[in-house]
């Protein structure tokens, strides 16, 4: 079951060959008219995703912020209206229709690849947009006040160095009104269309966004860059700036905040599902998870052969920790073991700070052993630092954020210290790995480096790549001998366990109907779960259908073309080379990573 669900990975849009027909030309002039097509048609393509890549942040000004381009920072359109939609959609049709003009037959294999990509890009955004995720745009995990809340924070990617910063965000803060209203509007049809979040998440919504109403205005989380003025402000900068963001803070935000909070305790959850819990549920629900699906995986699998993909891998992963179990002589059966992993005292963290400091001190012992594995490293820095505690409740276990690409602050790994009962010891190793290095900053940090790459790909996201690349990061702990301690190692595989699970899970919510309690029990009964844990993640496949799907199959995949390449190659294989290989062209579809690392291997048995 497992090797022909692995065998059925293929792409929408990225049909066809990746080789360089170029060459099937004969005689001089043949080839000197291939080179100038070859040329013209390279030209006219970067000129194709620079146009796009620079087009976008007019629509997705957002976006230029996080990525460090500055000249957009006070911009924050009204991306929920219908009118910005339209925009969207016309934008994306007229890319779609510009690479379509291109004959792709004379590319060689790097120009392909791009290509492939950015069409498959356009073809899927497109076709996202015939589903209205608009009218549910509150969740407890992502949502729009929530983002904000983090932008004007101050320590987030919104910079705050100097007057022209300062004045940026006070007119981007001026906007978020606007855009909090269009939510409420949207919720409101999508009541009358009976497409609404289940009651659960809003539940969980309401007081992080409560949070941020405060009597005070310097008791706002949008108060704390007042806080941190910069020195080289004159006084009567500092004096502007601080009753400017007094007003706003206090006659606009917060006002804007309650209004928000208002609706969605007394209107919208009223309305909310108690009964189901998964889009698929909703009008149009299966064919809006399937394109879940196939956005966060790159893949064509079903939902069905997913489910049953992940129940394989539990059985397998189950049977490796019943391993280590007979290593430490643990009596019991595998329940037993859950119990005592979840519950001994041994296994908690005294305090917040505690944990924060023993993932600090990892990082200087696996900085150390990276180079036996890579040869290619990040250049941007990164810093442990702990999850906002008006978000921490929903938030997962680790995050990463990026580094600006030209490294004026370092990236960061959000680390969850709610609930320490529910994070233990044994975590650590295996999400360090998969949040800083060499997992997630290691391939995004490298990706935002090539210089060579579109920018479009520079600052692309392909889930089941990214999020399959942090989870074959973790296994790489082994090899490192950061598993040396057998309670690490079963860390390793209960995260490895955890994201089966999802496989399961995520499917059952979506498209079988599962109820939150049976995805529950389905946890509790697999995996060496705290319920604070279980909740948080249960609610989070409610909010994200299909994004928990990447990880999994992104890894098995990846895992698949090392044991490949160490097949055919023999004694030519070399982990550093295979690393480059995949981490050297950034994120791409998985069919795409595919083609590449076979190619690789051919070239090198020649």
């Amino acid at each position: 079951m497992l090797k022909k669900a692995l065998v059925a990975l293929s792409v929408a849009g990225f049909i066809g060959s990746c080789g360089d027909t170029a060459g099937n030309n004969s005689g001089s002039s043949g080839q000197s008219s291939s080179s100038i097509t070859q040329v013209s048609t390279s030209d006219k393509l970067q000129q194709l995703y620079a146009d796009y890549f620079n087009e976008q942040f007019e629509l997705d000004p957002l976006l230029a912020t996080y990525i460090g381009e500055k000249g957009y920072n006070d911009q924050l359109p009204n991306f929920l209206s219908p009118e910005h939609l339209r925009k969207k959609r016309q934008f994306e049709q007229k890319y779609l229709d510009r690479i379509n003009s291109v004959d792709p037959a004379t590319l060689t294999d790097s120009a392909r690849i791009s290509y492939n990509i950015f069409k498959g890009d356009r073809e899927m955004a497109l076709r996202g947009m015939q589903f209205p995720s608009e009218l549910i745009p509150i969740n407890q995990f992502y949502n729009l006040a929530n983002q904000l809340a983090m932008l004007g924070s101050g320590t987030s990617a919104q910079p705050f160095s100097d007057y022209q910063d300062y004045s940026d965000w006070a007119s981007r803060m001026q906007q978020i009104p606007a855009l909090l209203e269009q939510a409420r509007e949207n919720m409101q049809q999508g009541i009358e269309r009976d497409i609404v979040q289940p009651r659960v998440l809003i539940e969980k919504a309401i007081p992080q966004i409560g949070a941020h109403i405060v009597e005070d205005v310097e008791q706002s989380i949008f108060w704390h860059p007042i806080n941190d003025l910069p020195a080289t402000l004159s006084d009567r900068e500092q004096q502007q700036i601080t009753e400017h963001y007094r007003t706003i803070i206090s006659q606009q935000v917060i006002p804007a905040y309650q209004q928000l909070r208002n609706y969605l305790a007394n209107d919208y959850l009223p309305h909310t599902r108690t009964e189901s819990f998964g889009i698929g549920q909703l009008p149009a629900g299966k064919g809006w998870y399937q394109y879940q699906i196939e956005a966060n995986t790159s893949t064509s699998l079903t939902a069905s052969e997913i489910h049953a993909l992940g129940k394989s891998e539990v059985h397998r992963i189950q049977d490796k920790m019943r391993d280590i179990m007979e290593k430490i002589n643990f009596k019991g059966d595998l329940q037993d073991f859950f119990d005592f992993m979840t519950n001994d005292t041994q296994f908690i963290y005294d305090s917040g700070e505690a944990m924060i400091e023993d993932y600090k001190s990892l990082r200087s012992k696996v900085d150390k052993r990276l180079p036996r594995l890579f040869n290619i490293f990040p250049e941007a820095n990164y810093e442990v630092r702990k999850v906002e505690e008006f978000r921490e409740q929903s938030a997962s276990s680790g995050s990463y954020q990026p580094a600006p690409t030209d490294n004026s602050r370092p990236a960061v790994f959000y680390l969850n210290t709610y609930d320490l009962a529910s994070r233990p010891t044994w975590a650590k190793t295996a999400l360090f790995l998969h949040e800083a290095a060499p997992g997630h900053h290691f391939q995004i940090s490298i990706q935002q480096q090539l210089n060579d790459l579109p920018k479009f790909r520079k600052f692309g996201r392909e889930t089941a790549y990214i999020e399959g690349w942090g989870l074959y990061a973790e296994s790489l702990g082994q090899e490192l001998g950061l598993y040396d301690d057998p309670y690490q190692h079963f860390g390793a595989l209960a995260a490895e366990l955890w994201r089966s699970i999802r496989l399961v899970t995520d499917t059952g919510i979506h498209s079988k109907g599962w109820s939150r309690q049976q995805v529950l029990e389905y946890m509790y009964q697999n995996a060496p779960v705290a319920e604070a844990r279980a909740v948080s993640e249960a609610e989070r496949f409610m909010a994200l259908p299909g994004q928990a799907l990447g990880y999994k199959i992104g890894q098995l995949k990846i895992a698949e073309l090392r044991r490949e390449a160490k097949r055919k190659l023999g004694d030519k294989f070399d982990i550093k080379a295979f690393h480059r290989v995949v981490l050297e062209d950034g994120a791409v579809p998985l069919i795409v990573l595919q083609q590449k690392v076979k190619r690789w291997i051919i070239n090198l048995r020649i």
